[in-house]
């Protein structure tokens, strides 16, 4: 039951206030995610590019009046955080267009808002009961391995895809090398046979 009751709060926290998903770029395209604040509201962006070509995206952010507020290109990963000065929908964009021919895996984690008091009683100066204490305490532990396995799976992904793209490289380059012996070897003996060959024929030629 305790179980259940965590992980509702943290489906909770996850779904008010944030939005992680992983999605696909295709080459040539560009794809914005829009998300309406209020005003004085602080939001963090993430973002970190999985598979694709040279891993890397052009991302920028911009508020209600198109204002950009963030502008990167060809980034691998990076971070932003800003506080809204004014209500509206703020959008965040991740273009590929300067990619021909190779489309892109990419991470979002878009985080907004503060969370509010685990408990309707808890204040900053309040004193927490022991069990609170210990709530509290156990959601922070989860919410930085929750952190920490986000992470790792990323830097998993990230690094299975770069041996699986290893592994295509060097079973190609070895296809290639066996069709390359295979071509030398019949070359060589087609070489040596057209020497016997030349040498019957001086022979014949003399008597």
């Amino acid at each position: 039951m305790l179980f259940v009751g965590l992980s509702f709060l943290l489906l909770h926290v996850f779904v008010v206030f944030g939005t992680e998903l992983t999605f696909e770029l295709p080459d040539n395209d560009k794809q914005c995610f829009y998300e309406e604040l209020e005003k004085d509201v602080k939001f963090d962006i993430d973002f970190q590019v999985i598979s694709g070509g040279n891993y890397d995206v052009d991302c920028f952010v911009t508020d209600p009046l198109n204002n950009v507020l963030y502008n990167e290109n060809k980034k691998q990963y990076d971070s932003f955080s800003h506080t809204t000065a004014m209500k509206g929908v703020y959008k965040v964009c991740f273009s590929n267009e300067f990619s021909t021919f190779t489309h892109k895996v990419v991470y979002l984690d878009f985080r907004h808002g503060d969370e509010d008091p685990y408990f309707q009683s808890m204040t900053s100066s309040s004193a927490l009961t022991q069990l609170e204490s210990s709530c509290v305490s156990i959601h922070e532990s989860l919410r930085t391995v929750a952190d920490s396995q986000t992470w790792y799976r990323l830097r998993e992904a990230h690094d299975r895809t770069k041996a699986e793209h290893l592994l295509e490289r060097v079973t190609y380059w070895s296809i290639g090398e066996t069709i390359l012996l295979f071509v030398i070897g019949i070359g060589q003996v087609l070489m040596l046979r057209s020497f016997f060959n030349d040498k019957r024929g001086s022979v014949a030629a003399t008597t």
